[in-house]
C-alpha cells in the first residue's frame, strides 16, 4: 500500500476558515494603531514643549533674570521679560525646540501657537501660550 502525505481537503478548509476568523479580529486592531499613533505623537509633542520651556526659564534665571532671549546651546531663545518663558514665535519656542521634524507649527499669534503632527487634523494639536508657557492638549481628532 502507497502512503500519501499533504492535507485533506477538510483540513485545508479548516485552516483558511481560522485564519479568516483571525484577520477579521486583528484588522480592527490595526486600524486603530494609526489613532494612537498620532495621540501620542501629540503627548510626545507636550512633553518637549513642556521641557524647553522649563529649560529656558532655568536658563534664564541662572543668567540672572535679565535680558529678553537666553543662549540654549548656541541657539538664541526669545523670552518674556522677567519669567523666560519662551515667546510664542519662530524665534521663541520654536527656536526652543531642536527637533521639528513630523510637526506642523502654526504661529497664528505670540500667545496661541498650535502644533500637530504633520497630516493630523486641526483638532489633533498642543496649544502654547507664549506669555504664560501652558500647553493645553487635544486629541479629539487624532
Amino acid at each position: 500500500m502507497r502512503q500519501q502525505s499533504g492535507f485533506t481537503l477538510i483540513e485545508l478548509i479548516v485552516i483558511i476558515a481560522v485564519l479568516g476568523i483571525l484577520s477579521a479580529v486583528a484588522v480592527p486592531q490595526f486600524i486603530t494603531l494609526a489613532t494612537e499613533a498620532r495621540t501620542a505623537t501629540v503627548n510626545g509633542i507636550n512633553g518637549a514643549l513642556n521641557s524647553a520651556t522649563a529649560l529656558a526659564i532655568a536658563k534664564y534665571t541662572a543668567a540672572g533674570n535679565t535680558g529678553t532671549t537666553v543662549d540654549m546651546n548656541g541657539t538664541s531663545v526669545t523670552v518674556n521679560s522677567g519669567t523666560g518663558v519662551p515667546v510664542g514665535t519662530a524665534a521663541g519656542i520654536g527656536s526652543a525646540l531642536s527637533n521639528k521634524t513630523g510637526i506642523t507649527i502654526n504661529y497664528t499669534t505670540a500667545t496661541a501657537v498650535s502644533f500637530q503632527p504633520s497630516g493630523g487634523s486641526s483638532t489633533c494639536q498642543v496649544a502654547y501660550n507664549g506669555s504664560t508657557g501652558v500647553t493645553t492638549v487635544t486629541t479629539s481628532g487624532c
